[in-house]
């Protein structure tokens, strides 16, 4: 369903009778947001508002929303907290997502019914166990472990590894990766959240621990046994 045809908002709200509204809905590549920020403001932004609006009129306020890391901007300190300044995003991305969480604020401080929790999520990686889910990107990956994958299984012939004199370990960029099933589980507990009226929540999404671009592919060789 397209979160921006109203119409299906309103008819999928009629049929059913929700609790709560998990909101994934919206684009997510940086990249793709620098070259096309219209596309981004539009459906992240009009389409959060269409569903905040149809929430309100069938008196559905309970809410989990997917966000981002992107709303610290360059970091003043790490690790980053729920207490770092927000707001000086460097893409339309992150200032989507950080406009949408100032919605999200307002709402609740204006109508006390409301509970929300907002999940900024650093670097989502990984596969279900099952092997039905996983990082198999038709288009141009949007992150570093497609890429590693590709690699590993022919598809590409090999990794350009851009940058090596970061102030890290090993002088490759340092991300904080978090599994698919662990963000999963994490949308799971802020349901739970949602059942202490608990207003308008922030939690981060991440393990606390970095691990850079050569740290990731040696990992993958590991787990591959392909170098």
């Amino acid at each position: 369903m397209d979160i921006l045809d109203q119409g299906a908002l309103q008819r999928l709200f009629k049929k059913h009778s929700f609790m709560a509204v998990i909101h994934f809905a919206g684009l997510k590549a940086v990249g793709e947001s620098v070259q096309k920020p219209l596309d981004y403001y539009r459906v992240n932004l009009t389409g959060t508002i269409q569903l905040l609006e149809i929430m309100k009129a069938h008196g559905v306020k309970n809410l989990v929303f997917s966000s981002s890391a992107t709303v610290y901007g360059n970091p003043q300190y790490l690790p980053l907290d729920e207490a770092h300044p927000t707001g000086g995003c460097t893409n339309p991305y992150g200032k989507s997502k950080f406009f949408i969480e100032e919605m999200i604020r307002d709402l609740c401080q204006a109508d006390k019914t409301w509970n929300a929790v907002l999940l900024r999520y650093f670097n989502p990686t990984g596969a279900h166990a099952s092997g039905c889910i996983g990082e198999d990107p038709q288009g141009i990956p949007n992150n570093l472990m497609p890429y590693v994958s590709q690699v590993a299984i022919g598809r590409r012939e090999a990794l350009n590894v851009f940058g090596n004199d970061y102030d890290t370990e090993d002088g490759t960029g340092v991300r904080d990766y978090i599994h698919v099933v662990d963000l999963a589980k994490g949308h799971i507990a802020a349901l739970r959240k949602l059942k202490e009226q608990c207003g308008c929540r922030i939690y981060n999404l991440g393990t606390g621990t970095g691990y850079s671009v050569l740290q990731m592919v040696q990992a993958m060789e590991k787990a591959s046994g392909k170098k």
